[in-house]
């Protein structure tokens, strides 16, 4: 663990490992997606990482599914008119590049700075399929973000926020006052979030936030209540996929996970559960 690659220690390398997994899906002949970019993404030192984790990349399905999912509604937006999508903590992230977009789409990109100046080196030489910018901000810059909110917010009529693997690293304070925050722009309209139930979040404290702590990647968010966390701040849940429920759907599930099936409805913060969920702002 003293040797320079022993260990995750920077957030990017949390980026470089998702990216990793992308490019392990791409390969697949049954691939849910094809990401073409992403195992250059991730580099040599992605693909360290993963060989360091070895033993958690066996829930490789549940960060595919994700992606899948985030897909999904993101094209469905798209097709209800959505003409801003707004990627917070996008990190190593290639959908404005893989996937079907309008060209006239506006797609804008938050991040370290790190993240983003290393992810420009390497997509340089790329055309993107919409109109791509990219802000290097930390997210818990509360003024700097309200600018950058309302900044976009006069320059779309329809927008789409996504929060691909962003809201567990926040405290529910945090998240609440994200939220309010991208409650208070007029044409902000929706927003895909990812979601663990209490205890599943303890489960990912015990197991792989401890080795991630270095980068200090601490998993902080897991409401009790859900999706409905978020209607005090301005947000209704519109639709709630569960990962494990899609998995099999697609015939990506674990054997031994599959006991855990059906759903609950509501899901109980005592059960262990991930999902993908499409918030629309409250009129």
């Amino acid at each position: 663990m003293n040797e320079p690659y022993a260990g995750v220690r920077h957030v990017s390398d949390i980026a470089r490992w998702m990216a990793y997994f992308r490019a392990m899906e791409s390969r697949r002949p049954d691939a849910l997606f094809r990401d073409p970019h992403a195992e250059t993404l991730a580099g040599e030192r992605g693909f360290q990482v993963a060989s360091i984790l070895s033993q958690k990349n066996k829930q490789e399905w549940a960060w595919v599914i994700r992606t899948y999912l985030f897909d999904s509604f993101i094209s469905r937006l798209l097709q209800d008119g959505a003409d801003l999508v707004l990627n917070l903590a996008a990190g190593l992230d290639a959908r404005p590049y893989r996937m079907d977009l309008p060209s006239i789409l506006q797609w804008v990109e938050v991040d370290f700075p790190e993240i983003i100046s290393y992810k420009e080196k390497i997509l340089t030489h790329e055309t993107p399929r919409c109109r791509v910018e990219r802000v290097a901000l930390d997210l818990s810059d509360v003024e700097g973000r309200r600018a950058l909110f309302s900044a976009l917010d006069a320059r779309a009529t329809n927008i789409a926020v996504v929060s691909e693997g962003l809201l567990v690293y926040f405290t529910p304070l945090d998240v609440a006052a994200l939220a309010r925050d991208l409650a208070r722009g007029s044409h902000f309209q929706n927003w895909i979030v990812d979601l663990s139930s209490t205890i599943q979040l303890i489960i990912l404290q015990r197991t792989l936030g401890q080795l991630l702590s270095e980068a200090d990647a601490t998993f902080k968010f897991g409401p009790p209540e859900g999706a409905d966390f978020f209607k005090p701040f301005g947000w209704d849940p519109m639709e709630v996929q569960g990962m494990l429920k899609t998995a099999a759907e697609l015939k990506r599930a674990p054997e031994e996970f599959l006991s855990l099936l059906p759903d609950p409805h509501p899901v109980p913060p005592t059960f262990p559960w991930t999902g993908v969920c499409l918030l629309q702002k409250q009129r």
